[in-house]
């Protein structure tokens, strides 16, 4: 990962010595622009309940393997990150480098969320209501996880940046700038968007399989017993 580097020589720890004096070229530059700053977005654009698909069709979707395995609804999105970097600029000939005071957007979302019931559990009944259940707690998942991923980024971004300028050789700001995005923070952040998946294999668990199978006094065993004999 490339970094932004201080003009200045690496300072001791405080109790080292003495803070040296600012250069003419940072007091313009720390007392002049925008200080850094990260601007978050995180939303989830709603969903959509869809029962045309059979549970066959669905654990095909999954790509369920083991034998005997059956997913009678199923929940998917998809998780964006997008990064926008601007931020005033100043040079200084003299020394030949430049500072500049990075804006940062980020913005987190996920698509509409699909929730498919299968097709043989009509809405209304006892099969289809503990099916939606469950794919709402799928849902959930992926809503309360957005916060954490805000928080924990903008902390990141925080301590990275630490809202001073930071200065490069001429000309090479921006393009350091946009190369640690794409290299180090956009692999980061969907890292981070992407442990939800623990949560969702946990309320996928074989026990939640089990209970929902025998739910509602065995109407889903009943119809998936039927469908499996072609009856």
């Amino acid at each position: 990962m490339l970094v932004l580097v201080p003009l200045a020589l690496p300072w001791l720890p405080a109790q080292a010595q003495a803070a040296p004096a600012r250069t003419a070229f940072q007091v313009r530059c720390e007392d002049t622009i925008t200080k850094t700053v990260s601007v978050f977005s995180a939303r989830q654009n709603g969903y959509t309940i869809n029962t045309q698909l059979s549970y066959k069709m669905l654990t095909t979707m999954k790509g369920v393997a083991r034998r005997n395995e059956f997913v009678l609804g199923l929940t998917r999105t998809e998780s964006m990150v997008q990064i926008g970097a601007e931020g005033a600029m100043l040079q200084d000939p003299a020394t030949g480098y430049e500072c500049i005071a990075p804006r940062l957007k980020v913005q987190l979302t996920y698509a509409p969320v699909k929730i498919y019931v299968g097709s043989e559990f009509p809405a209304g009944t006892c099969g289809y209501r503990e099916i939606l259940a469950h794919e709402m707690r799928h849902m959930q998942a992926y809503m309360d996880h957005l916060p954490k991923v805000e928080k924990t980024v903008a902390a990141a971004l925080a301590k990275r940046f630490g809202g001073k300028p930071f200065y490069a050789p001429s000309g090479t700001a921006r393009t350091a700038l946009s190369f640690e995005i794409d290299s180090g923070w956009l692999p980061y952040i969907k890292a981070e968007m992407a442990k939800v998946e623990a949560v969702q294999a946990a309320i996928d668990a074989p026990a939640e399989y089990a209970r929902l199978s025998k739910a509602c006094n065995g109407e889903i065993q009943k119809i998936l017993v039927k469908t499996r004999a072609g009856r």
